[in-house]
């Protein structure tokens, strides 16, 4: 232990440069993933034009960070601008003849600008994909960085190293940590906000005063879904002063007191409020500047219906705003915050545990938690929750013994643990509303959550190992434990590799079987299309070369004979995600899709698709879904998201009935 307290530094240094190397290949091995294929070119826009109407309902810092990344390592990258698709939207939708506007068809646009900018411009979409990522890998970085010097600070260096390695060896913090979406950022800058928070109700001074205002505004600035942290901190700022304690040498009455205190706290988190939304305001005006004040209108107009009165409120504060130069910044923040709400209202449609819906179900993130946490992770959870019943039922019990009022033993411990209190509510909170909202899309939309909870279990763990140091037996057991799973956690992403965006833990199957549960971005995102490449390019020089029954041709079949001595010339394939199968796969590639008629030959098959088609209960009668493959079609796989099958004989298709 004291060699790795001498060695801190360099421990640091090494697990943050290891888990960025893994990203960094991940951030080229990967391809365009789904929301990417939006992010991406929405990122190059903001920078390049000064102007924010593709995919609005985001705020533009992490794709600031990503567009300057490209614009600087490729200054001379095509975009489609000017073109029609830049000036009215979707060019297969005329915006003249659109019941909702011009605004519907860019919000349909931002994928035609993916599809052009990445695909059809001549551009290399792998060097815009990897240089828009980069920035991504920074920021997990500074993320792990974070989390080991909070918890150090609170917990001491040992603590800090377990937590760090807590989330440099998670496997969905690894497969995320490199791509061009909101999640790795809002997990990063919720964390920075409410470090800088904390340390402003245990030193309310200026400077902690304007950098709480300035991380919170970033936090705002990385995903509108950071908007709880403003009732959030309000409740535990009213908590914080409630459990202060009048110093006993102050003359002045509890009452007069404490009435000072709340006065200056609250306004000093008024002002850091101002700063918040100072900050917010300075980074629109760039991303805005060429935006017209039209466009906005436009959105605002076709996003919130007229015959609701929060809609109207909605149009009619945003309009307001943005005719008003000063305040067109605003307008554009709180146009992408009720977008969001609207966006959350709406649902979407996703298979989870053999069904296929467009509602959410309250199962669906605390299911998707524990199927994909890796098993010490979740071990420490569990251990965490019932030592924290234990130490709350023996406060209480401590307090009726010393007939001290539980309220005023309670008020004590916030006063001496807010950062704990702190982050367990926002888990708390979080958690809550994503359990009932109506927006099914990934765990990586409990990412927020991640790194309060690597901080708290390590600090449960280290507390009880601490208060255990006059026990030799127990201390014993504790430190061996902890170096289990210290190996443990370590073992578990090299065994992963490179499955991480699809990784499930061993109790559920592991990466291989994880499509059975749920699919999205927690198994098949679009990550494996340049794999489907290689794997074909490896199928047919193992058929050239008569070597399909050596280890490495085997394998692509999982052990299984080749389904032809033929090489493979055309593939159909349905994919789901940001990439082009066409173009990385020429020729052989033919677009398909589950309803389409069987034929004989290849088929390249996402897992989300072919999960959706076959649990599908609203199918119209005698359409077509993939349970019509034979049992012995499947070959192999491309990763673990893009199934392979061969199919010798096409069956007839179903008859709609009636014929």
């Amino acid at each position: 232990m004291d060699v790795l307290k001498r060695n801190v530094a360099l421990l640091v240094t090494v697990m943050l440069l290891l888990f960025a190397a893994v990203s960094i290949r991940l951030a080229w091995d990967d391809s365009t993933t789904m929301d990417e294929k939006a992010h991406i070119p929405a990122s190059y826009s903001y920078v390049k034009y000064l102007d924010m109407r593709i995919n609005p309902e985001h705020p533009p810092l992490i794709k600031d960070l990503s567009g300057l990344a490209i614009a600087f390592a490729l200054p001379n990258v095509n975009f489609p601008v000017p073109s029609p698709l830049w000036e009215h939207g979707d060019e297969n939708v005329d915006p003249a003849n659109h019941p909702e506007g011009p605004a519907k068809t860019w919000g349909l646009a931002q994928w035609s600008f993916g599809d052009q900018f990445l695909f059809g411009m001549g551009n290399n979409p792998d060097t815009i994909t990897f240089f828009a990522r980069l920035p991504i890998v920074l920021i997990a970085v500074l993320l792990g960085l974070a989390i080991f010097l909070w918890t150090r600070e609170l917990s001491g260096t040992l603590a800090g190293l377990f937590a760090l390695l807590l989330f440099v060896a998670d496997p969905n913090i690894i497969g995320h940590s490199h791509y061009v979406t909101t999640d790795i950022g809002i997990a990063a800058f919720i964390f920075f906000s409410t470090y800088f928070f904390v340390a402003f109700l245990k030193n309310p001074s200026w400077k902690s005063v304007m950098l709480s205002g300035f991380f919170l505004g970033l936090a705002e600035l990385a995903k509108f879904s950071a908007v709880i942290l403003f009732p959030l901190f309000g409740i535990i700022l009213l908590l914080f002063v409630w459990s202060l304690r009048k110093p006993e040498e102050s003359e002045e009455t509890h009452f007069s007191w404490k009435l000072k205190k709340f006065f200056e706290y609250l306004s000093k988190f008024s002002v850091s409020i101002l700063v918040c939304f100072a900050t917010i305001w300075a980074l629109y005006v760039p991303n805005v500047w060429n935006m017209p004040v039209e466009t906005v209108q436009e959105i605002a107009r076709a996003q919130f219906p007229n015959d609701r009165a929060v809609g109207r409120l909605a149009e009619s504060t945003i309009i307001t705003m943005s005719e008003l130069p000063l305040m067109k910044p605003l307008a554009h923040y709180f146009l992408g915050v009720f977008m969001v709400f609207a966006r959350v209202a709406g649902g979407n449609t996703y298979y989870f545990l053999g069904e296929v819906s467009n509602q959410a179900s309250s199962w669906y993130f605390p299911a998707v938690f524990v199927m994909k946490s890796t098993l010490p992770f979740l071990a420490l959870l569990g251990f965490s929750l019932v030592y924290a019943i234990v130490r709350f039922a023996k406060s209480f019990g401590k307090a009726r013994e010393t007939n001290e009022s539980f309220f005023s033993r309670r008020a004590r411990s916030f006063e001496t643990h807010v950062a704990e209190y702190t982050m367990g509510s926002f888990v708390v909170l979080y958690s809550y509303l994503s359990i009932t909202g109506n927006l099914n899309i990934g765990f990586r939309h409990l990412f927020p959550i991640l790194p309060f909870l690597f901080v708290l279990v390590t600090e449960a763990l280290f507390t009880y190992w601490r208060r255990h140091q006059g026990n030799k037996t127990v201390w014993s057991i504790c430190r061996a434990l902890i170096f289990f799973l210290t190996l443990w956690i370590a073992l578990i992403p090299i065994f992963a590799y490179p499955s991480y965006l699809s990784y499930f833990n061993t109790a559920m199957g592991g990466p291989k079987n994880g499509y059975r549960y749920v699919t999205d971005s927690n198994y098949d995102w679009g990550q494996d299309v340049k794999r489907l490449r290689d794997w074909i390019e490896t199928y047919n020089r193992c058929i050239e070369v008569g070597s399909q029954s050596s280890e490495t041709c085997l394998r692509l079949t999982d052990g299984r004979p080749f389904p032809t001595d033929t090489p493979l010339e055309k593939i159909r394939v349905d994919y789901f995600g940001g990439s082009s199968p066409e173009y990385f796969l020429g020729e052989k590639y033919i677009s398909w899709h589950s309803h389409l008629p069987p034929e004989a030959g290849w088929y390249a098959v996402s897992a989300g698709f072919y999960q959706e088609s076959r649990y599908r209960k609203d199918t119209p009668t005698g359409s077509i879904d993939y349970s019509w493959f034979p049992k012995d079609a499947k070959v192999g796989r491309a990763g673990d998201s893009i199934f392979l099958f061969f199919v010798r004989n096409a069956p007839m298709p179903p008859q709609e009935e009636g014929r």
